[in-house]
C-alpha cells in the first residue's frame, strides 16, 4: 500500500470530521436547523474523493499481492501498458490529481528496451592499437648521417701474405693488397595515406595517433630491408644477404661432431666461425620463437638448460647479448660483431607531415599524411656476420 495514498486518506478523513463538525454547529444556530449548501457540497465532494482514493488503495493491495505471486518476466513497454490498463493514472484523468507515481517491475535490458544513446557513454580518447616492435634494427647498429646521395667506402678486396722470417742477407717476400671502392645509394622508404578534414577536427586524438603509428610502420619496413633487403635499387643490402653463412661442410669446425645437436649447439658453432676469422661477436639475432625453443630445451636429466642463456635480465649466450626480434624470419640466426660489420647511413631523417597540396585534397576537403626518409646500409665486413637456418645447421653439426 503507497504512503502516499495513505497520508490523503488520513487528511481527507479529517477534513470531512472537521466540515461535518461545522455543520452540525451551524445547524444548531440556524433557526431552522439547516445546513449552508456550500457546506454541504463541499461534505458531498470530501466524501466521494475519499471513497474514491479507498477504492484506489484497494485496487493497489490487490495488484500488488498479483505482482508478487506473477513470476511472468515482462519488457518495459508490456509492464507500461499493463499499468495504465490497471488504473496508474486513473486519478489525473478523472481531475483528482496532478501527478501519478507507479511502480513497473520488469526485467529490462538496454537493447531490448532502449533505442539510440540513451545510457550515458564514457567515451576513451586514447586510439587503441597492437603494440609495434619495441626495438628496431637501426638501434643494434652503428647510425651515420650524410648529405650525399652516395656514400662510397674503400674496402680490401684481397691480400696476399707473403711475411715470413728470413735469415740474414735473404730478400724478404712481398706481400699485396687490393682496394676497392664500394658504393651505396640512399634509398627511400615511406608511406602516404588521405584522410577527410572532418577527421582531424572532429577527433583530436588523430594527429598524435598517426605521429606515432605511422613512423613504427615505416620503420618495420626498414627493418626487413636491413635485414633481408637484396641489395638492387630502390632496396637495400641486408645483413642476411651479405653476410658470412654458416658453414655446413666438413670445413666446419665442429661439422657431424655433435650429439642430437640442438639451437644453442649452433650458435656455439656460429660464434666459432666469427671468434676463427678474429672477430667478437657482440649481438645475437633471434626470433621470438626461436630464443624460447632455447629456453625450454633440457638435458637428458629433464632438467632446463637455461641457465646457459639467461644471465639476468638480459639473455646471452657466452656472453654476447641476445636480441628477440619479430623483423628476424622465424627459425633463422644471425650472429655477429655489427658494431664493425656494418652501418646504417641516414639522408633524410624519418618524419611525418600533412598537407592540402595534393591530388584533389582543396576540392574534396582531404589531407594528405606522408611518412618518408632516405637511409641506406653499407656492409663493410662481411665476415664479420654469421647467419643461416637453425635446421641446415642442426643437420650438419649431428653425428652421422
Amino acid at each position: 500500500m503507497s504512503e502516499d495514498v495513505k497520508n490523503q486518506l488520513d487528511q481527507i478523513g479529517d477534513i470531512v470530521d472537521n466540515k461535518i463538525e461545522k455543520a452540525f454547529n451551524a445547524a444548531k444556530d440556524n433557526a431552522k436547523g439547516e445546513v449552508e449548501e456550500s457546506l454541504k457540497s463541499e461534505i458531498k465532494n470530501l466524501s466521494e474523493k475519499y471513497v474514491d482514493l479507498h477504492e484506489r488503495m484497494d485496487k493497489s493491495e490487490v495488484n500488488a499481492q498479483k505482482d508478487l505471486n506473477d513470476n511472468t518476466v515482462k519488457s518495459f513497454k508490456g509492464a507500461l501498458g499493463k499499468a495504465l490498463k490497471d488504473g496508474a493514472i486513473e486519478s489525473i484523468q478523472k481531475g483528482n490529481s496532478n501527478s501519478a507515481k507507479f511502480e513497473i517491475k520488469a526485467d529490462m535490458t538496454i537493447a531490448a528496451d532502449f533505442t539510440g544513446d540513451v545510457a550515458r557513454v564514457q567515451r576513451i580518447e586514447d586510439i587503441k592499437y597492437d603494440p609495434s616492435r619495441a626495438t628496431h634494427i637501426r638501434s643494434l647498429i652503428p647510425n651515420g648521417s650524410t648529405d650525399s646521395q652516395i656514400v662510397r667506402f674503400p674496402k680490401e678486396s684481397g691480400y696476399s701474405d707473403n711475411a715470413s722470417t728470413k735469415a740474414e742477407g735473404s730478400a724478404l717476400g712481398q706481400s699485396d693488397f687490393d682496394i676497392t671502392a664500394t658504393s651505396i645509394q640512399m634509398e627511400k622508404i615511406g608511406t602516404t595515406m588521405r584522410l577527410t578534414e572532418e577527421m582531424l577536427d572532429d577527433t583530436p586524438q588523430i594527429t598524435s595517433y598517426l605521429s606515432a603509428r605511422v613512423p613504427s610502420k615505416v620503420l618495420s619496413i626498414e627493418d626487413n630491408q636491413i635485414l633481408n633487403g637484396n641489395g638492387s635499387s630502390p632496396n637495400l643490402d641486408g645483413l642476411f644477404t651479405d653476410g658470412g653463412a654458416f658453414t655446413t661442410t666438413s670445413g666446419g669446425a665442429f661439422y657431424q661432431s655433435v650429439e642430437s645437436a640442438n639451437e644453442f649447439d649452433v650458435l656455439v658453432a656460429a660464434l666459432n666461425q666469427l671468434a676463427s676469422l678474429n672477430y667478437q661477436a657482440d649481438a645475437i639475432l633471434l626470433h621470438p620463437t626461436d630464443f624460447h625453443k632455447i629456453v625450454l630445451l633440457k638435458s637428458t636429466a629433464n632438467e632446463y638448460l637455461k641457465g646457459q642463456v639467461m644471465s639476468g635480465l638480459q639473455p646471452a649466450i657466452l656472453g654476447v647479448p641476445i636480441s628477440i626480434n619479430t623483423a628476424v624470419t622465424a627459425g633463422k640466426f644471425l650472429v655477429g660483431q655489427l658494431s664493425v660489420a656494418t652501418q646504417l647511413w641516414i639522408r633524410d631523417g624519418l618524419g611525418i607531415e600533412f598537407s592540402r597540396e595534393n591530388s584533389d585534397n582543396f576540392e574534396k576537403g582531404f589531407v594528405t599524411v606522408r611518412a618518408v626518409e632516405r637511409v641506406g646500409v653499407s656492409n663493410y665486413l662481411p665476415s664479420g656476420i654469421v647467419q643461416g637456418t637453425f635446421s641446415t645447421a642442426k643437420t650438419s653439426l649431428e653425428t652421422s
